[in-house]
């Protein structure tokens, strides 16, 4: 990535200014520690079939999976088990899907929903009635985009040693700007998410020289976001970030200097 070096009037740090195009940086929310996944209060969170839709709910906790062949329903915190062939999608008008499959009657509306007991927000509000009971919950994919607005993270690293002296990468996202920190300079400008790759429009950095270890990482930081990045959630709540290279770097929130 080459950097341009536009014609701008010193920092007041003596810093210059440079622009530089540069996908966004991933962010992570992270399971407070000790919480188990599969604890009484959230549903346990199953490997999905690849190309499956997955949806969940709690109290009590269960999880549906819609597979082309089969809708597989996990209640009751995986003590009731209904698996019953797909009977086909019947669609709504509002852009939604319908399943009567007997015991299972499933409705998908195509409106935000939060599961209740973590940070996550999806794209789709699912409505289940299962054996006569009736569910609300859940499904689809996370709405990255909803769950970035008026946000701040911080970078985590896994060595303790050097995380006390090399400052973590920050990250302010608030409507369609983004400004931070990446341990040395600070960063300003925009994005878009599409609802699978997160790419920034240019960013404006200061230019300004720190401890070699310091530069490293922000070196590596700017590495990655050559080129659109994509955003994953894993089933501990926990938001990575992956380069198109490959490495991937993970964020927590950051309640400092709100």
């Amino acid at each position: 990535m080459s950097l341009i070096r536009p014609s701008l009037a010193p920092c007041p740090s003596g810093a210059a200014l440079i622009a530089l195009p540069m996908a966004l940086l991933a962010l992570a929310a992270c399971a407070p520690a000790g919480t188990a996944p599969d604890s009484p209060e959230r549903p346990p969170q199953p490997a999905a079939t690849e190309g499956a839709y997955m949806a969940l709910g709690t109290e009590p906790g269960w999880t549906l999976e819609i597979t082309p062949e089969r809708l597989n329903y996990n209640g009751d915190y995986g003590e009731t088990k209904i698996r019953l062939p797909n009977p086909g999608a019947a669609r709504l008008a509002d852009g939604g899907t319908h399943y009567a499959a007997g015991r299972l009657d499933v409705t998908i509306h195509r409106a935000p929903c939060s599961d209740g007991m973590s940070d996550r927000l999806y794209m789709d509000t699912v409505r289940l009635i299962a054996d006569g009971k009736r569910l609300n919950g859940c499904g689809g994919e996370v709405d990255v985009a909803a769950m970035l607005n008026d946000t701040r993270w911080q970078s985590v690293r896994g060595d303790e040693a050097a995380s006390s002296v090399i400052p973590p990468v920050r990250l302010h996202f608030a409507g369609e700007r983004i400004s931070g920190h990446s341990g040395c300079n600070q960063f300003i400008g925009t994005f878009r998410h599409d609802g699978k790759y997160l790419t920034p429009g240019p960013l404006t950095i200061t230019e300004k020289a720190c401890p070699a270890p310091v530069m490293e990482q922000e070196r590596r930081f700017l590495d990655m976001m050559k080129g659109p990045v994509t955003i994953d959630i894993d089933a501990e709540g926990k938001m990575i970030l992956t380069g198109k290279s490959g490495k991937a770097m993970a964020f927590t929130p950051d309640y400092i200097d709100k």
